[in-house]
């Protein structure tokens, strides 16, 4: 599977795990968004259910392991280069999560993994769909 510069769309999905009013981001090690904060998740595997990715991701990314309770949101993510031509193209599939076991750890993808109030999201730099689906979950968690 081609990440940079694919020749298809990718689906990846998204776990918005949700506890005590805060959020779980992961500080990504590696591109797209090399050490930007965004929320857990990664690309679906062939033959695995979106839900079950949501899960797996969840659990390479923090330690935790999540129950997804509801579909957020459908959210286009494309990166173009510096010559407009699309570097990433994912199709995002955001589930509201809540944790049923584990401690927060980073580990996989992830440099770094916290937990965020919704006045701390203020100080980071995620994308405006990013933060939506963010608010969106801590209003149902």
């Amino acid at each position: 599977m081609q990440r940079e510069f694919p020749e298809v769309p990718l689906i990846g999905v998204g776990a918005i795990i949700i506890e005590n009013a805060r959020v779980v981001l992961v500080k990504r090690a590696h591109p797209p968004l090399q050490a930007e904060w965004s929320i857990p998740g990664g690309v679906l595997e062939v033959g695995e259910l979106v839900r079950e990715a949501a899960v797996r991701e969840a659990r390479e990314e923090t330690g935790l392991t999540v129950e997804p309770l509801e579909l957020l949101g459908v959210y286009d993510r494309v990166l173009r280069d510096s010559q407009q031509r699309v570097q990433y193209h994912y199709v995002l599939i955001d589930f509201l999560c809540r944790r049923v076991a584990g401690e927060l750890s980073a580990s996989s993808d992830a440099a770094e993994v916290r937990w965020f109030t919704r006045e701390e999201l203020a100080g980071l730099n995620l994308a405006e769909d990013t933060m939506e689906v963010i608010l969106k979950g801590l209003s149902k968690g």
